[in-house]
């Protein structure tokens, strides 16, 4: 399996410059309870690697980058190049101050 950590410095550029989409894959009341700014729901339990966006930078996150790895293990496994995950999940964003929906 390829995986490429990213940091909270890496994953806020790219929201904010909108070169990446970030996929949670938490569970929905986790996301309900709190998640990154322009994060999307793709929760794990009922994850379908088909379902992600095509032709667009995906990056993975979860709570603290557990789940995050399971699901690149899936998208890589159902044929899709993805490799990128927000290492520090939600709790390292939550840790560090940065905003919460």
């Amino acid at each position: 399996m390829r995986i490429v950590d990213l940091d909270r410095e890496t994953v806020k550029q790219g929201l904010r410059d909108a070169t990446l989409v970030l996929v949670d894959v938490r569970e929905p009341h986790e996301f309900a309870a709190g998640h990154i700014p322009g994060a999307v729901s793709h929760p794990l339990s009922s994850f379908d690697p088909s379902a992600l966006p095509e032709g667009k930078r995906i990056v993975f996150s979860c709570a603290a980058g557990v789940r995050s790895l399971r699901a690149l293990e899936f998208a890589q496994a159902a044929g899709r190049d993805i490799r990128e995950h927000y290492r520090g999940g939600f709790r390292d964003w939550v840790l560090a101050g940065e905003p919460v929906e």
